[in-house]
């Protein structure tokens, strides 16, 4: 038999005495290049895509927890997504990593004279403002007509609608306040019902994303998150099925075998028990 080919050298690791987001462009660089991983070789922004949103969202869940260990985990993960697609483009002859810094370094500064020029401004909300009119003037000629051009389709159904909502706000397409706001809620439950009462199916699905929209116009106008708002309820919701079910096997009960009046009151007593705690 042919002697069998020498095992490919072990790729050595960055020098520690590196800052370290340059030992992690180099090690990424090295996973994607001659004698690396062939996973990571494989990569390309499409196939990382599902992973950098998961990635954001552990991160907000490490927030939500308060828990600093976590949190710099996952920033970590974070980190390495956008050195990864970084490194993508860099072999491909378009931008690398420095570039991408840089260009996000220089956007501050631009935008906040206020910090880095002779501007000034009084508080957040001119800030944001300020903002607006030098991201504006940015664009120059090539600035789309529409206000609320450029929010992502990605993002959740929920953020897109608030975010959609606030662009909308800024021009004056706005609730003066909170009163017709809740008008304009029970007037979309009354038109679902509606169309739910006439079995109209193909216009129910149209009719609950209007009132989806104005749900999220409500939270808007009391000043509240929607996709904070909803992640913390289905948390509670989470919390106290698994309390019903807890208090189910204490007791011998099967949940299924269970009436709905059987089930609520099980809901009850985990939900008084959880605002008495």
């Amino acid at each position: 038999m042919p002697d069998a080919a020498p095992a490919a050298p072990k790729l050595t690791p960055p020098d520690p005495r590196l800052a370290g987001i340059d030992q992690l462009v180099e090690i990424v660089a090295k996973l994607r290049g001659p004698g690396g991983c062939p996973w990571d070789r494989e990569q390309t922004h499409a196939t990382l895509r599902s992973g950098l949103l998961e990635e954001a969202y552990e991160v907000v869940d490490a927030i939500d927890q308060a828990d600093d260990a976590n949190l710099r985990e996952e920033l970590g993960d974070l980190l390495l997504q956008s050195v990864f697609h970084a490194q993508i483009a860099r072999e491909e002859g378009r931008f690398d990593f420095d570039a991408v810094a840089r260009e996000i370094a220089a956007k501050l500064v631009r935008r906040h004279p206020h910090v880095f020029g002779d501007d000034s401004c009084a508080d957040s909300d001119a800030v944001l403002q300020r903002w607006d009119e030098i991201k504006r003037a940015e664009k120059g000629a090539a600035a789309p007509e529409s206000a609320i051009h450029g929010i992502p389709k990605s993002l959740s159904a929920l953020l897109r609608a608030q975010k959609v909502q606030k662009k909308a706000a800024k021009v004056g397409f706005d609730w003066p306040d909170v009163t017709p706001v809740f008008a304009k809620l029970r007037e979309e439950i009354a038109e679902l019902e509606a169309e739910v009462a006439a079995g109209n199916i193909d216009k129910i699905e149209d009719e609950l994303g209007d009132l989806l929209f104005s749900v999220v116009n409500l939270a808007r106008a009391l000043k509240q998150d929607a996709e904070t708002a909803l992640h913390r309820a289905t948390g509670k919701f989470i919390a106290r099925f698994q309390g019903v079910e807890k208090l189910a096997c204490d007791r011998s009960i099967d949940l299924a075998q269970l009436d709905l009046a059987g089930l609520d009151a099980l809901w009850d007593e985990v939900k008084a028990a959880s605002q008495s705690g």
